[in-house]
């Protein structure tokens, strides 16, 4: 898929890795980008690349359905729809609350459960249409020390795998997004033992927009803009048990706690 003159919306498009979306899709001549977000500086991102905005919490059903009818009734149609928005919690197994696990559901696992109900009748009726998922790295791998963030994000790849296998004889093309660090405020919150683990490998928003185009592109279900993620989920797979034991290891390392 090429982005020109088409209709994308983006959630949690005001910040991070969706407003490098944003900007990116407009410099590469989609139609319009419909920059959807709880924050209102969705507003002024919408403005700069010359966008709309809507101002939504995407883990509220009603909300991710607001957006779309939005979208197809201003602009006819739509084209893409990107699942970006995702969010983090702090503290530990025993301190993060029930209502802290139940928010990081909503908004990283079934605002995409909820997206897919209210587009995926749109595109199948025009027999054309894409997903693209943002998961991460952690859905592929784990995140050491972030059970609810590296829980969540497994589920979001699961789903999208289960849309693409379910939907993709019937013109429905769905991509996962799966990026290590990358310099948002998402990273910038990370207790400091997740700093050093992921600093040096961190990419700014705008590579993974990058990867995103070619991904897009390609058609590709996994985007990986840390091309090192492959093979590290190659070697998870061939020796699962072995793959643990580093991954207990590098928790030692970086003395991160549960």
């Amino acid at each position: 898929m090429l982005v020109k003159d088409k209709v994308i919306v983006v959630t949690g498009g005001a910040n991070g890795i969706g407003r490098a979306l944003c900007q990116r899709f407009a410099r590469d001549g989609a139609r319009m980008v419909v920059v959807a977000d709880c924050d209102p500086a969705a507003k002024s991102v919408a403005r700069e690349v010359g966008g709309f905005a809507v101002i939504a919490d995407v883990g509220v059903e009603s909300d991710v359905a607001r957006v779309v009818s939005t979208a197809v009734g201003s602009f006819g149609r739509l084209d893409l729809f990107c699942s970006n928005a995702g969010i983090s919690v702090r503290g530990s197994l025993e301190t993060t609350t029930d209502a802290e696990w139940q928010r990081i559901w909503q908004v990283n696992l079934m605002a995409h459960v909820y997206a897919a109900r209210a587009v995926l009748p749109v595109m199948l009726a025009a027999g054309d249409g894409y997903l693209l998922q943002t998961a991460s790295a952690a859905g592929l791998l784990t995140q050491i020390g972030g059970a609810p963030y590296a829980v969540t994000k497994h589920a979001a790849v699961a789903f999208a795998e289960w849309l693409s296998i379910t939907y993709g004889d019937r013109g429905i093309k769905v991509s996962c997004l799966c990026p290590q660090g990358v310099r948002t405020q998402l990273l910038q919150g990370a207790p400091s033992e997740t700093h050093a683990l992921l600093d040096g490998t961190a990419i700014d928003p705008s590579a993974v927009a990058d990867a995103v185009i070619a991904g897009l592109a390609d058609e590709r279900f996994l985007i990986l803009p840390h091309p090192e993620v492959a093979e590290y989920v190659r070697r998870k797979a061939s020796d699962h048990d072995r793959w643990i034991r580093g991954m207990r290891r590098l928790q030692q390392r970086y003395k991160i706690e549960p």
